[in-house]
């Protein structure tokens, strides 16, 4: 029996997903060639990456609204360094909500001068800034929409009337949002969408071509654009991986239907986590992720008997990160409801010992 995989990244991916692409990486449409072996510019992966980029913008509902889509090399930590290189002319503003923020900063303090309008980092990015203001004369503003670490969540987005940049590799395609606010969006796709080895990127072509310095051909926007993802060999197996997992959400109702599914199962895991005596949840209810649940033991003791029951009842993968510790459940899209009860269970069943 598959166990319940509560990974933080790569993610859990669909068992359609998983059967189809398996029978990919053996024969590849018939042809009797594996995923593996053919072209990026052969006729059946070309068919492959167009219809991922139409997924994209169909699910986003951004279709026919100036949006390209690319299919890149290098995760989220290469964009880091790719949206200040493309867009960073004299200075950005920047909200600091956790690691993946602070790393994003870091790289485009290379850049030019950096203006850091909020952060969290005082109590460890429990929450998520409030009330900060945007200046008006940055070249753009970025956020991370969702931080795996910490488990905290935008739930709204400041509004600013400029260039928009945000990373969503955690909670794209989780949750309904007026993506048409944002002018560039970027995600690795191992945390929600496929298997490590692709970034996807949409973006507003307008906002290129601002910049004063050379930018490196593997490094440019444009040049990706103008290449349609091919300046160098794509990841074609990630990428069709990824446009299966598209098509199994577009199948199942889209976004409108998996926030509810996400919603339900952030509520079971947070009712216990606040119910249950023996664990206290890390960050702030109110900015709470529905993607990453962090919590710990009230007291380590019980790890090591917490740890075994999880272990025999299947539970994978919510180890907290190092700098938070304790626990932390990923409930990527593809996660069922039932493996979160399963952990729920084991949660309870932990509780009964103690009594």
């Amino acid at each position: 029996m598959k166990k319940h995989n509560f990974s933080a990244g790569p993610c859990i991916l669909p068992e359609e997903v998983l059967k189809k692409a398996s029978e990919a990486v053996v024969n590849f449409n018939n042809d009797n060639l594996s995923l593996l072996e053919i072209s990026h510019r052969s006729k059946p992966f070309i068919a492959v990456i167009e219809k991922a980029r139409a997924l994209v913008l169909e699910l986003l509902n951004l279709e026919e609204k100036g949006y390209k889509v690319l299919f890149l090399h290098g995760g989220a930590s290469t964009q880091f360094l790719m949206t200040a290189y493309n867009l960073l002319n004299k200075k950005a503003a920047y909200l600091n909500t956790g690691t993946w923020a602070n790393k994003a900063i870091k790289e485009a303090k290379l850049f030019g001068d950096l203006i850091e309008v909020a952060s969290s980092e005082d109590n460890n990015f429990r929450h998520i800034p409030k009330g900060f203001e945007i200046p008006k004369n940055v070249d753009y503003f970025h956020c991370t929409s969702n931080n795996t670490i910490f488990g905290t969540q935008l739930k709204s987005f400041p509004e600013f009337d400029g260039v928009n940049v945000c990373d969503m590799s955690s909670d794209i395609f989780s949750r309904q949002l007026d993506f048409s606010k944002f002018d560039l969006i970027y995600a690795g796709a191992q945390k929600n969408m496929g298997p490590a080895g692709t970034t996807l990127v949409v973006i507003k072509e307008e906002i290129l071509g601002k910049v004063e310095r050379v930018i490196p051909s593997m490094l440019s926007y444009k040049t990706h654009l103008e290449k349609e993802s091919m300046f160098n060999t794509p990841s074609v197996f990630a990428i069709y991986v990824s446009m299966l997992t598209l098509e199994w959400l577009k199948d199942l109702g889209g976004i409108p239907f998996i926030e509810k599914v996400n919603n339900k199962k952030a509520a079971l895991i947070y009712k216990e986590i606040d119910r249950n005596p023996l664990f206290k949840g890390f960050a702030e209810k109110e900015d709470r992720s529905t993607m990453n649940a962090t919590f710990t033991l009230l007291d380590e003791k019980l790890k090591d008997t917490f740890d075994k029951m999880c272990l025999e009842a299947g539970i994978s993968g919510i180890n907290g990160h190092r700098s938070v510790g304790g626990y932390r459940a990923s409930m990527y899209n593809a996660l069922p409801l039932y493996s979160v009860q399963a952990l729920v269970d084991v949660m309870q069943e932990l509780e009964k010992t103690q009594k």
